[in-house]
């Protein structure tokens, strides 16, 4: 069983008015379609902190991002070597002026090519199905496609997340184009230097370009290990729409 405790310093959000409606993230990440073994189950803790972000909240009511400390518990079940069923609970915040929430809770089913992490060229789909609480996201339902499309060129990954993300309301129109990638230089089995990349273009009727949509780039170092794995990185804020510094730091662990 691998438990991953992943606290994510930093959150992608936009502010209200000028910019389309987003709510904030629990989740900076890119997947590489490695998945639990059957029979196993994992735990990813993720945490976000916003150092220094923007200082109102996306919608009326919702959280401010900056100094915001966002997380959530990842559970995750290995139901067969191309299947992963997750689930999100809690999410939560904690802010230096709002206090602590409860923010809601999601499931997840990712499905991946058997074995990514051995492959060339691996691909996969990741579903998730959010419930919210009013302070995350005023939208009560909301859901994630996240496709995964990878190369493993030794030592180099590529991997590409066109995620697309929509409320249950809002139909097709409705759908936010929100993609992330990372360029990985694996020195050995034990460390990686990486490039990340997150943006959020927003819905696809009222589509953001330039300095009004979101973008973050991030310098990123892995290290994996037989007991722990740890991910750490710093990510700036290029638009300003995007938070301006945000830093992150993720330890995994196997239980068995």
């Amino acid at each position: 069983m691998r438990l991953s405790v992943l606290f994510v310093l930093g959150s992608i959000c936009l502010c209200g008015g000028l910019f389309p409606l987003r709510a904030q993230t629990d989740e900076i990440q890119v997947y590489d379609a490695e998945i639990e073994d059957k029979g196993k189950v994992g735990l990813e803790i993720h945490n976000n902190f916003t150092p220094d972000g923007l200082k109102t909240a996306a919608f009326p009511g919702g959280i401010v991002p900056d100094k915001s400390w966002n997380g959530a518990a990842e559970w995750a079940y290995g139901v067969t070597d191309w299947f992963e069923a997750g689930l999100y609970m809690p999410l939560f915040t904690l802010h230096s002026e709002s206090g602590a929430s409860f923010n809601g809770y999601k499931f997840r089913a990712l499905f991946v090519k058997p074995h990514a992490a051995e492959q060339k060229f691996f691909y996969g789909m990741n579903f998730e199905f959010s419930f919210n609480q009013k302070q995350w996201d005023p939208r009560k339902h909301t859901s994630e496609i996240r496709p995964i499309i990878g190369w493993h060129l030794k030592p180099i990954d590529i991997i590409i997340n066109p995620i697309v993300d929509n409320s249950y309301l809002h139909g097709l129109k409705g759908l936010d184009f929100a993609p992330s990638a990372r360029v990985a230089y694996n020195f050995n089995d034990m460390w990686a230097l990486a490039a990340e990349e997150y943006a959020d273009y927003g819905t696809m009727r009222d589509f953001q370009a330039g300095n009004q949509a979101m973008q973050e780039a991030w310098a990123v170092v892995d290290r994996k290990g037989k007991t722990y794995s740890i991910e750490t990185g710093i990510g700036f804020g290029v638009t300003s729409a995007s938070d301006k510094v945000t830093l992150k730091f993720m330890i995994s662990r196997d239980l068995n």
